[in-house]
């Protein structure tokens, strides 16, 4: 199987990735106090939509679009909608650097979810893998400390589950849908979810001119993020991608200390790099399984 592999174009792409999401981190934490999340979840799908139909109709591919399994959009759409509101509400309360370590823990639970939705092999590795990132998730979260689990902590541990989720879901979406058909229908059963939700008590916040620029920028941002890993990852396997990835960790801890006085807390670092070992293991096993049977 022939495998594009640019090292090099790749870590050029994942940085444009980093920044995409410490800017999308920054701009929550800076608007969380103006918007709801619901509110927040609204307006930057709506930036998204407008940037998806944008690219469809300048490329000429709006023909992508379907109606096709709209339930299973829906699903999958449903999932990341819930995991990202408890990541921006987690936003508020917990350090960015704690936060950013506890979402690194997803890519294990699809590992431990795919067996049973997407019918692939459960192996030793990934259990192994499953048992390393809990014992990260531990170190990070300390749950028989002092201050035990906090809501907020409490709300990344449950948006790690979404993302999970919505990964489950967009690879059986991959199957049958382009990724301009899955943006497209994220954007707009998003935006659907956050107006509903938002709009539930007869009220939407408006963003101001304080505000409005952060907006713009959280919309752009996430965007940009994850179509900077999409492309790397087409330029170099996981196994390259995902160590550079891991810097997100180390760079939003120093973010979260200049910006608002947040303590570099040495477990928050330890037990992502115990979560980060754990992935690193489950991609390895996953590589040399498809190399031996390609």
């Amino acid at each position: 199987m022939s495998q594009i592999h640019r090292p090099i174009a790749a870590a050029a792409w994942m940085l444009g990735s980093i920044l995409g999401f410490s800017a999308l981190a920054v701009s929550g934490r800076e608007i969380g106090a103006a918007l709801d999340t619901f509110e927040m979840m609204l307006y930057r799908s709506l930036i998204g939509l407008v940037v998806v139909v944008a690219v469809a109709f300048g490329t000429g591919r709006q023909r992508e679009i379907t109606a096709d399994r709209l339930g299973l959009h829906a699903l999958r759409n449903v999932v990341h909608f819930a995991g990202q509101n408890l990541w921006l509400y987690a936003l508020a309360l917990i350090p960015l650097a704690q936060l950013f370590a506890v979402e690194f823990s997803y890519p294990i639970l699809v590992g431990l979810a795919a067996p049973i939705f997407l019918a692939e092999r459960l192996t030793p590795t990934k259990l192994l893998a499953a048992a390393v990132g809990f014992a990260g998730i531990l170190i990070v979260a300390r749950p028989f400390g002092a201050g035990g689990v906090s809501v907020g902590l409490l709300a990344a541990l449950l948006c790690a589950f979404g993302f999970a989720g919505a990964a489950i879901v967009t690879k059986r979406l991959t199957r049958v849908a382009t990724i301009l058909c899955i943006l497209f229908w994220l954007a707009v059963m998003q935006s659907g979810f956050g107006l509903i939700l938002a709009g539930w008590d007869g009220h939407i916040t408006l963003p101001d001119r304080a505000t409005l620029p952060w907006v713009l920028v959280m919309g752009l941002s996430g965007l940009l993020a994850h179509f900077c890993l999409t492309k790397a990852l087409t330029l170099a396997p996981a196994s390259v991608v995902t160590p550079i990835d891991f810097l997100r960790l180390p760079l939003i801890g120093l973010v979260g200390m200049m910006l608002y006085a947040e303590p570099l807390d040495i477990w928050v670092f330890l037990g992502g790099a115990v979560i980060f070992a754990a992935n690193w293991i489950n991609i390895r096993a996953e590589a040399k399984y498809r190399y031996v049977t390609a």
